[in-house]
């Protein structure tokens, strides 16, 4: 009987930056893709990257490395988008709106005009807004345009607990939602350890003198988490790269993980016209569903504020077309 031809699992990476290298020489490591394709405006970057990634060919699960042209879009599994302008010390993700968003637009088109049947995963900065533009771009079904949305917040979240409650990472369960930015919301009642609520385990424990004020200041570490890096070493790398790594994962082997990607949204918790991060159902389709947690009333009205700020943001490049 003869085999079915084999189709390799094709990676491209748009940008071969500090964030698009550090995912590709982490997905080069994983054994999950067969060839990783990268691109880049600047050619001499590219080319110099795939050589050192090459380099390290006999450390790696068996895989195909090379610099792509537009015409790898085409039978591409997963395009991943970290092009884009870098944000620099003391600005914020939206400063970055304009400058990024017509060079996603050039990208998407390329992707469209390639025929690609594969999902876009955009990390370019700011993610929620610029992913809410490729999207409409396309006219794909949303599903095939997600942003890398607040998986990174999310396990940062899940650190800082760790550390506070002295338990394993692995056990910590915790969501961050909305903005990939300033206004994100910490969902304190979708946070367990080990099943426990967050709130009953710290009861177990004996508590914590002043637990909402430690509640306020977790919030505000991990929403100021990747300012400090960017002060300190100029980048935000290697955990965005792993964070990546999550995503591409759940899409080639399709898992039907739930991950906090960015998503646009169709009246899930009451929202529309934006894309933000949401608990979602990622397999090999993109996002196949939306999971609608049960969140308080506070943090509800903390989504629907950071939904806000995010279509106030795309109203803005709609106005200066």
């Amino acid at each position: 009987m003869q085999n079915e031809q084999w189709k390799t699992r094709k990676v491209v990476v748009v940008g071969a930056g500090a964030v698009g290298s550090t995912f590709a020489y982490a997905l080069a490591q994983s054994g999950l893709a067969d060839e990783i394709v990268l691109l880049d405006v600047n050619h001499e970057l590219v080319k110099g990257q795939v050589l050192d990634l090459s380099h390290g060919l006999p450390y790696y699960p068996n895989v195909e490395i090379s610099v792509g042209e537009s015409d790898d879009y085409k039978d591409a599994h997963v395009v991943v988008i970290t092009a884009g302008a870098k944000q620099q010390s003391g600005q914020s993700r939206l400063d970055l709106l304009q400058r990024n968003a017509a060079i996603i637009e050039d990208i998407v088109d390329d992707i469209v005009a390639q025929g690609s049947e594969g999902i876009i995963v955009v990390v370019s900065n700011p993610v929620d807004v610029l992913t809410y533009l490729a999207h409409k771009r396309t006219s794909w079904e949303r599903g095939r345009v997600i942003g890398s949305g607040t998986v990174l917040d999310s396990a940062r979240f899940r650190y800082l607990l760790s550390k506070q409650c002295g338990v394993d990472v692995h056990n910590v369960h915790a969501y961050v939602l909305g903005e990939h930015g300033d206004s994100q919301v910490a969902a304190w009642s979708m946070t367990h350890l080990a099943g426990v609520p967050i709130n009953e385990y710290c009861e177990h424990c004996g508590g914590c003198d002043g637990w909402e004020q430690i509640q306020s200041d977790i919030g505000e570490a991990v929403r100021r988490s990747a300012y400090h890096i960017i002060e300190y070493k100029g980048a935000t790398t290697y955990a965005v790269g792993l964070a990546l790594l999550r995503i591409v994962g759940a899409i080639l082997r399709n898992e039907r993980s739930v991950l906090t990607v960015s998503v646009p949204l169709e009246g899930e918790y009451g929202l529309i016209n934006v894309s933000m991060g949401v608990p979602s159902i990622v397999s090999q389709n993109g996002v196949e569903s939306i999971i609608e947690a049960n969140l308080s009333s506070n943090e509800r009205e903390a989504l629907n504020a950071s939904a806000s700020i995010l279509q106030e943001s795309i109203e803005e490049v709609a106005r200066s077309r």
